[in-house]
């Protein structure tokens, strides 16, 4: 056993960890005590003369064997960073006792943990919650200081297990303070690789989709994962800069409802589109070397973190877009549409699967045996681990938590392995105790668990390097993170229009137009912008965090000689009577989360729609949307002369204005199909009932500009 042991305050050396200069303190120690009992015991046998010439030669026999003895005695494998994984995980799991064991499985949230809880209950893991930080607008400084407190509470148990830190980076470092926030996952689906070349698209809808026979279809779909692979590792190196060792990304769900709250979580309709972004796992967590075993976890070194493919599985499929709800399909279906970006997330090493709130034909997925054990484990051979949602087990009864002790014990027994608890921690540590000294679950199922959590910690390199790196501090917000988000804001926009004739096209707009007109709700709104998951849990509104706003960067982009007038929503005196040579309207959804985000309508908020009637019935407009998945517009979109879907496009601005000023073309593509009425809803691409206002993978394109 690691730590004290034996009696007389003993210092022990491992002949591992533990410097050169303790080990000899430690023999030095035990020389002595060893001399007192030679001294005690030989010296009767030295006094007599004809043992004289062999006191040396015994003296120094029994030094060996005590040092042998005692080095044999201390030699602690799960320490030694030499050794296999496996087996150090075997040596450390005989060690343990069921507490430490249940321990281990338990993720809680910071809020009620202090370093105490963590010695006290053994406490595997910790998370932030959405908008759970240290303090409002926190340093990475904060951060760290926050982690390391906690995490010298777990090295101060008895086998000194260090705990792992999760949190969602699911665009970004997302919940902190001046970190860089990137476009939604959604966005990312539309971005396409710079090389491609694809027949140029037509300026009417339907014509377009004429094209898209299966071989232009392929090129539309073909996005750039090299991209979001540059995202993941910029996202690892900030989230490190915290102190924190885990992501909860990236969301592999493929969207099949637009209503659904978390539509601007998934990067397409198409599972194909998905799998090519699962590039933000080695991103996240390092390439995995040539001879890798699909489903072992992996990381690369100090500047990733875990990663976690969630959320297992077929979450984006439930009936009309309702959160958290029933996903009805035959297996066939959920393996051919849901299923395969778990295939390659296993490929590239992912350390950790995420459950569903949903379930799949009326089986709650927290409870699912079949396909977390059998499929995932058993035949994906996926040797990571496995972690609920928040709160996750306790939503398998109706209502949630009506039956605790029966979801801890379904949600264990379908085979999760960490039960992001997140608050009630002593309630799921003691009944979770009390089923497997009753029998009801089997040790074997704790051990398996356990093994698994192990693994990844180990594989992490935790045991070696528990603590924060206060030398990362500098990459929370770096400039070349952000130029990278810019990059990618400017990749993901898609027109949508360009021009009332297919003769006459808007953009891109004059960097030197005497005057123009900047209008709409989320013109000058850097909350509005980012969207949901951003600070807080729901998002907000205002200059939330560092970055910079549409409005921001037209000021910024244009020619010193032009005026830039900003109006939020005005009036339509104003807008005739201005002399703008055009206007830039800006509106679009408001930030929303999960359930919060569902939606049977699918309209933007007032004063979104009439100011679009206001300004393009005025002057010539560009109308940039904001939103988290296709909206209704075809009732103004005959008002506009320009529309570019810009999604959620996170803290950086001016990769909008580098597009709508031509700095940069147009090459974004739909990611999901643009429907004409939510009556047509669900209706993606393959569909007998197709008859999209925009199909999947159409997007105007432009060329750069030349000044």
């Amino acid at each position: 056993m690691a730590g004290n042991g034996g009696g007389g305050g003993r210092r022990h050396c491992s002949g591992v960890l533990e410097s050169l200069e303790d080990c000899f303190t430690g023999f030095l120690i035990v020389l002595l005590e060893w001399h007192a009992q030679v001294r005690r015991r030989l010296l009767p046998l030295l006094r007599r003369q004809r043992m004289a010439l062999l006191a040396a030669p015994a003296v120094a026999a029994v030094l060996l064997l005590t040092w042998a003895a005692y080095g044999e005695a201390q030699y602690v494998l799960y320490k030694d960073a030499t050794k296999p994984v496996e087996a150090r995980v075997g040596d450390l799991l005989a060690r343990m006792t069921l507490a430490e064991k249940i321990g281990q499985m338990t993720q809680i949230e910071r809020q009620v943990a202090s370093p105490q809880v963590l010695k006290d209950y053994f406490i595997g893991s910790l998370l932030s919650g959405g908008g759970s930080v240290p303090r409002k607008q926190a340093t990475a400084a904060e951060w760290v200081s926050m982690v390391s407190d906690f995490q010298k509470g777990s090295l101060s148990t008895r086998l000194g297990i260090p705990m792992i830190y999760g949190i969602d980076a699911v665009h970004g470092h997302n919940n902190v303070y001046g970190a860089t926030i990137f476009p939604h996952n959604v966005a990312l689906g539309a971005t396409r690789q710079a090389n491609q070349q694809t027949k140029p698209a037509a300026q009417d809808s339907q014509a377009s989709i004429s094209l898209i026979g299966s071989s232009v279809l392929f090129i539309l779909l073909s996005r750039d994962p090299n991209l979001v692979k540059r995202i993941g590792a910029a996202t690892a190196l900030e989230v490190r800069a915290t102190g924190i060792q885990y992501a909860f990304a990236p969301c592999i769900a493929v969207c099949r409802d637009p209503r659904w709250g978390r539509c601007y979580e998934s990067y397409s309709e198409d599972h194909r589109i998905v799998q090519a972004m699962t590039e933000l796992i080695p991103g996240l967590q390092g390439d995995v070397p040539a001879n890798f075993t699909s489903g072992m976890p992996y990381l690369a070194g100090k500047n990733n973190v875990a990663a976690c493919a969630k959320h297992f599985v077929g979450d984006g499929g439930t009936q009309n877009g309702v959160n958290e709800d029933n996903t009805i399909i035959d297996r066939r279906g959920l393996m051919t549409i849901h299923m395969p970006a778990y295939l390659n997330a296993l490929q590239k090493g992912v350390s950790t699967v995420m459950i569903s709130y949903s379930s799949w034909n009326g089986i709650k997925m927290h409870a699912n045996h079949d396909l977390v054990t059998r499929y995932l484990k058993d035949r994906l051979n996926f040797k990571g681990f496995t972690i609920s949602d928040w709160e996750g087990i306790d939503r398998i009864t109706t209502p949630a938590g009506s039956n605790y002790s029966y979801s801890v014990q379904a949600g264990v027994l379908a085979g999760i392995d960490m039960i992001m608890v997140p608050n009630n921690y002593q309630s799921f540590i003691s009944i979770l105790t009390s089923h497997v000294n009753n029998g009801i679950i089997p040790m074997s199922r704790i051990d398996d668990a356990v093994t698994r959590i192990l693994r990844v910690k180990f594989t992490m390199g935790l045991f070696e390097n528990p603590m924060p790196d206060t030398s990362m501090a500098d990459q929370l917000g770096k400039k070349e993170h952000r130029d990278l988000a810019r990059e990618a804001v400017r990749k993901s926009l898609v027109l949508l229009k360009n021009g009332k004739t297919s003769d006459k096209p808007m953009l891109p707009l004059s960097k030197k137009a005497p005057k123009i007109l900047v209008a709409g709700s989320h013109a000058d709104n850097l909350g509005y912008q980012c969207g949901g998951w951003t600070i807080e849990w729901q998002g907000d509104t205002g200059r939330i965090t560092v970055g910079t706003t549409i409005l921001d960067a037209v000021k910024a982009a244009v020619d010193p000689s032009t005026t830039v007038v900003f109006a939020e929503n005005p009036d339509a005196d104003f807008v005739k009577n201005g002399g703008f040579s055009y206007a830039i309207v800006v509106v679009g959804e408001h930030p929303y989360t999960e359930t919060k985000g569902d939606s049977l309508n699918l309209t933007i908020p007032d004063p979104g729609p009439s100011t679009v009637a206001t300004v393009c019935g005025a002057v010539q407009c560009a109308t940039v949307l904001i939103s988290g998945r296709p909206v209704v517009v075809q009732p103004f979109l005959g008002a506009m002369d320009a529309l570019v879907a810009a999604w959620l496009p996170g803290t950086e601005g001016q990769g909008v204005t580098d597009v709508l000023f031509g700095d940069y073309g147009f090459t974004g593509k739909l990611p999901r199909t643009w429907f004409k009425s939510v009556d047509q809803l669900p209706m993606n691409y393959g569909d007998a009932h197709y008859d999209p206002l925009f199909p999947l993978g159409f997007g105007l394109t432009t060329q750069p500009r030349t000044y």
